[in-house]
């Protein structure tokens, strides 16, 4: 199986010194950045304000790799890996910036979807697009898929992953400190991209790569290793040296419960060739700029007022740019980045059809040498037909976010606004605010449900809370009502009680998803918080916070409007960035 550079658990042992840039400063850091020791104090701050340093802190770990920077394989040898963090400085880290690797990664996938490339010489693409597995995880640790809605339409789940592999000559010289290349690499760009069941509408979430979490167990399908799950919180950069790309995929459905159908990866080198490839996209700024001040900080980025059609080091410059766009801070790099996406999105769209052979060719090499993907996505034709449901969706119903999270330190965590985003996500709901009303008909199972007398269902108490203790005695409560209405398996758990916020009813198994939908029907249960999971054995119902007391449920009114701290932004042709007045000319 060809494979992109993976790794062990560890990142770079080796502290940079102020002044010294490693690979991941080199590229995005601006002129006049600084990398501090970690051991120094750090406080919290709040979110936007401006920042200087990343550092290096994990553990050493192994790697696989082959010479000369052929992706490895098995049998490779095993060599100390070095990776890297954000670190913590004197102001808070940068974060939300590598969205360059997205960008490029986007463009594969369109211009493939766009140009008709799958009938360009087909299984030479084929043999330059490398594969690895989609999923390292345990069972236990993945989401269940979705339900099919009432036309029989499912969503769509696309993990984009941004690798700081510096094991080419390309990508080292991109730049960046020797001691990094050859380092495991980690998954500094990671952002999910989501298509709705009726390919009306995109949302694109992505997650700063200094997020604390724990990684779940992984097994590394080339030589078997098996990394344990971390028992503390773990960066999330860090999963991809876990036995690969797979390994992030599950990390991200254990903590969001999102299904995750495929992923893509991109490294450095492949973001410099799609930036070229592409032949410019439009972005706008409000007042001329230039971003370099007296002692040398800044991108060097230099516009005048207005649109311009940017490519190659200007792409770059533009994707970097902090010092000279609103306050100087990483917020608002993060949306001139946004901005940047959503234009190329536009532009591929509007430029759909793609005449000249020698470009169609040209971009078709660079997409398929750019990409590592999972088996499903492994062929000119299948990047093709998803590029064509990309297409389908308007500019203006693509919406870009951000993890909603707080600093710990010079880390970050997820709120419990994070929750809600994933929820809305799961739940196949437009980000935008634009989704059609939606037929109230639940789909049933096509499993025939059992006789309620033969069904076996066990009753959990939920209802425990962050601020309150769980009711006593309402799983056997619960489990006399459903004996009451003819369900004489009903049995109550009364061994402990967990913390569910939202009653749900679960089941193992295809072949028990009728019984479980009968249930759910019985007590007035909506058939979404019916879901298959293998963490249960068979029909099991979970008594929520949302049913403390009483004898029928009603199902609390959700939410759905996007939090405020996602930081969204959804497609704008006139949308332009404000140019800080310290920065014009």
């Amino acid at each position: 199986m060809a494979r992109s550079s993976v790794r062990g658990e560890g990142s770079r042992p080796r502290v940079r010194q102020a002044g010294e840039l490693g690979w991941d400063d080199s590229l995005y850091a601006e002129d006049g950045d600084t990398v501090q020791d970690p051991a120094q104090d750090v406080r919290e701050r709040p979110a936007g304000t401006a920042d200087t340093a990343d550092t290096a802190d994990a553990p050493g770990g192994g790697r696989k790799q082959a010479s000369g920077g052929t992706p490895a394989g098995p049998g490779s040898p095993a060599r100390p890996g070095k990776g890297g963090g954000s670190g913590p400085g004197g102001r808070p880290p940068r974060r939300r910036r590598r969205a360059l690797r997205w960008s490029a990664t986007v463009l594969a996938v369109l211009i493939l979807g766009t140009a008709g490339a799958g009938y360009l010489y087909y299984q030479h693409l084929n043999g330059n697009i490398k594969k690895d597995d989609l999923n390292l995880g345990d069972e236990k640790d993945r989401a269940a898929a979705p339900t099919a809605n009432a036309a029989g339409q499912t969503p769509l789940n696309v993990l984009l992953i941004g690798s700081d592999a510096r094991d080419t000559k390309e990508n080292q010289e991109l730049g960046g400190a020797k001691e990094t290349f050859g380092s495991t690499p980690l998954a500094d760009v990671q952002m999910l991209l989501h298509l709705s069941a009726d390919r009306t509408n995109m949302s694109v979430i992505s997650m700063p790569r200094d997020t604390l979490l724990q990684i779940p167990k992984c097994t590394d399908p080339d030589d078997g290793k098996v990394y344990q799950a971390t028992t503390g919180r773990t960066m999330t950069n860090q999963s991809l040296g876990r036995g690969g790309p797979g390994c992030t995929v599950a990390t991200w459905e254990k903590l969001t419960g999102i299904h995750i159908d495929h992923f893509m990866q991109i490294d450095f080198s492949g973001v410099v060739s799609m930036a070229d490839a592409i032949g410019g996209v439009p972005v706008c700024v409000d007042a001329n700029i230039y971003s370099k001040d007296s002692e040398g900080h800044g991108s060097g980025l230099k516009l005048t007022e207005g649109t311009h059609s940017i490519k190659g080091e200007q792409a770059l410059q533009w994707l970097r740019t902090r010092y000279g766009f609103e306050d100087g801070s990483d917020l608002g790099r993060a949306r001139a980045q946004h901005q940047y996406m959503s234009s190329m999105i536009r532009q591929l769209r509007e430029n759909a059809t793609i005449t000249n052979p020698n470009k169609l060719r040209r971009l078709a090499e660079t997409a398929t040498n750019a990409l590592t993907v999972d088996p499903g996505l492994d062929t000119v034709k299948k990047l093709y037909d998803l590029g064509s449901q990309m297409r389908d969706v308007k500019p203006e119903r693509v919406t870009m976010t951000t993890m909603p999270n707080r600093y710990v330190g010079a880390r970050v965590e997820p709120t419990e606004d994070a929750e809600k985003l994933f929820r809305l996500v799961r739940d196949d709901i437009a980000l935008d605010g634009k989704d059609k009303k939606k037929s109230s008909k639940e789909k049933a199972s096509d499993d025939p449900a059992a006789a309620d007398a033969e069904i076996g269902v066990l009753v959990q108490n939920g209802t425990r809370t962050d601020t309150l203790a769980p009711v006593a005695g309402r799983a056997s409560a619960v489990s006399q009502l459903l004996a009451e209405d003819g369900f004489a398996r009903a049995t109550a758990d009364t061994t402990t009680a967990t913390t569910e916020d939202k009653t749900v009813i679960r089941y193992p198994s295809a072949d028990l998803e009728g019984d479980a939908q009968r249930v759910a029907k019985s007590l007035g249960i909506e058939f979404s918080s019916v879901k298959k999971s293998t963490d249960v054995s068979g029909v099991t119902l979970i008594v929520g916070a949302d049913w403390r007391e009483g004898d029928t449920y009603k199902a609390a009114e959700e939410d759905d409007t996007l939090p405020d701290t996602a930081d969204a932004l959804s497609g704008d042709k006139k949308k332009c960035m404000h140019v800080n007045s310290a920065f014009t000319f």
